[in-house]
């Protein structure tokens, strides 16, 4: 019976660490993985969208949505990237984070680059995308915008730095390029929320739900809140960035109202 119990306790020991082992060996590599891709995003960043800095926009030059005839540089070497994958039709940058990445929209599989690189890779960071219930011109009263919240600081990550009231405040839009086009947005506010699918969860055509909407936005009834005194209307486009709570099942969200639409050149 003795030898029978030291038998069972040796195979549960080998089991424990076999388990250990294996557990720590996904660790390392996903961690590897990791990194290789953000060194592989760093370099999309510097292949196609060099110069993108120098895009930005003063406050004082962002004061009401306009069209302007005048058209400006556009940084995005959308050609070349549409060449690898036809589902790239926009890129995002933030300053001071490391959000500077193409936008993808599947038009097969609504959740595809949930996991999955601007090639069509598997991935463990995903990319940044929106779904097919969203138009890819960004003519929506509200687009949302999806990335992970990598540990590594890719994807949406450092949307989590909009935590600090002194970096919100500081820090006031968000760039976005089309082939033809530069949408810039200012930062309304950035909040905790629930993980509801928001453009499955709001009649956005109807202008009583979008006012509603608008005004959530302005004061939300959420922790860790940042927000500014922006006049919404309903004439306004929203743009909504969306990634994971650093714990727990809801979503962190920085939403943008578009001040300002400019043909590119």
């Amino acid at each position: 019976m003795s030898r029978k119990r030291n038998k069972f306790l040796i195979a549960l020991i080998i089991l424990l660490v076999a388990a250990i082992i294996g557990t720590l060996a996904y660790i390392v590599v996903k961690n590897l993985n990791e990194n290789n891709e953000r060194k592989s995003l760093d370099n999309i960043a510097g292949s196609y969208a060099s110069g993108i800095e120098n895009g930005t926009t003063s406050a004082t030059e962002v004061t009401s949505p306009s069209i302007n005839v005048k058209k400006v540089e556009n940084p995005i070497d959308f050609k070349s990237l549409q060449q690898q994958n036809s589902d790239i039709y926009s890129w995002i940058y933030i300053p001071n984070t490391n959000v500077n990445y193409p936008v993808l929209q599947s038009h097969l599989d609504d959740n595809l680059y949930l996991d999955h690189d601007i090639y069509k890779n598997y991935s463990f960071s995903g990319s940044i995308y929106s779904q097919m219930c969203n138009k890819r011109d960004y003519s929506d009263r509200v687009t949302v915008l999806y990335g992970h919240n990598m540990a590594n600081g890719s994807m949406f990550a450092t949307l989590h730095r909009f935590y600090d009231a002194d970096f919100f405040n500081q820090n006031r839009y968000i760039y976005v390029y089309t082939p033809d086009r530069k949408l810039t947005y200012e930062i309304v506010s950035a909040f905790e929320y629930d993980n509801r699918h928001i453009m499955n969860s709001f009649d956005f055509s109807d202008d009583n739900v979008f006012s509603d909407y608008l005004n959530m936005i302005k004061n939300p009834h959420s922790v860790s809140v940042n927000k500014r005194n922006t006049e919404l209307t309903t004439d306004d486009k929203i743009l909504v960035l969306s990634t994971c709570l650093d714990s727990g099942d809801g979503r962190y969200l920085v939403q943008g109202v578009l001040k300002k639409d400019e043909p590119t050149k």
